[in-house]
């Protein structure tokens, strides 16, 4: 484990995962909660969470990783990535190379996909389960999220990028398009971004989806959050979930769009502290 001597908020500590190192943070003290973030271009654990780490970090140790293929996150050029595999070693990796034998997870989209394939795979190691806007059961690729994987860097294109995932639009700020821009400008970021989801992106949308069974076996307490105007990731998808995860209940929020944290960040807040702060009672 090495300490960031950068000034960049977005890198943290390096980790020794799988033979790679994987970029987290690691703050607060308390039971443990990863949030994981989602699959757009640009993305970064940081990018995703920075406004819920330091308010989790007032109760909870909150960790952050960049999935591999994101972010600041090292990938091999050999890296072959395995659908959903990679991601889970990744996780338990990181929780590996803390002394963390159990988490709660936080998982937003794509990342919401990773937590549901953790909790299936590693059940020992993790704890609860919140659920924003996730992957995780068949759907077809629509026409919002087949752009978001075909993203080639320009402003505009992350403009149009970051307006599909909010239903304020006054979020999406000039500031906001050109720092996630930026990050896409990175060398070796966006050949990364394509080589995690190549062309045809139906394949892998598909990847992510858990068998009912599977799902059915998940006894985690889990919570899903969606958007009820989320153009991403359609609210059914949540609650597909929510009739085959024994142990779930679903909170959909109006007037909000596939970034619930963002739209709506203290009220999201609340749910999820409310929801863990639950095992503690």
């Amino acid at each position: 484990m090495e300490q960031s001597m950068t000034e960049n908020p977005e890198i943290g500590i390096g980790l020794t995962t799988c033979g790679y190192r994987t970029n987290c943070h690691d703050v607060g003290a308390g039971d443990a909660v990863m949030l994981l973030h989602g699959s757009g271009a640009g993305v970064s654990g940081w990018a995703n969470w920075r406004g819920l780490m330091p308010e989790l970090a007032k109760n909870l140790r909150v960790i952050v990783p960049d999935l591999i293929g994101f972010g600041y996150t090292e990938t091999p050029d050999d890296f072959a990535f395995r659908f959903m595999d990679s991601w889970v070693d990744q996780m338990l990796g990181v929780l590996d190379a803390l002394g963390i034998e159990r988490t709660h997870i936080v998982g937003n989209s794509f990342g919401g996909a990773v937590a549901l394939w953790m909790a299936h795979r590693a059940p020992e190691r993790t704890g609860r389960l919140v659920l924003m806007g996730p992957g995780g059961w068949p759907a077809k690729v629509g026409p919002e999220l087949a752009a978001l994987w075909a993203y080639k860097p320009s402003v505009d294109a992350m403009r149009e990028a970051m307006s599909v995932m909010a239903h304020n639009q006054a979020l999406v700020t000039e500031e906001l398009v050109e720092m996630r821009y930026r990050a896409t400008l990175r060398e070796g970021a966006q050949e990364m971004f394509e080589r995690v989801f190549p062309r045809p992106h139906q394949r892998w949308l598909d990847a992510q989806a858990l068998p009912i069974a599977a799902l059915q076996g998940i006894t985690n307490e889990v919570l899903l959050i969606h958007g009820r105007d989320d153009r991403v990731v359609p609210p059914d998808v949540s609650w597909n979930l929510h009739q085959h995860l024994p142990n779930s209940q679903l909170h959909v929020i109006s007037r909000c769009g596939h970034w619930t944290m963002m739209e709506h960040p203290k009220r999201f807040r609340q749910l999820v502290e409310n929801f863990l702060g639950e095992e503690r009672d």
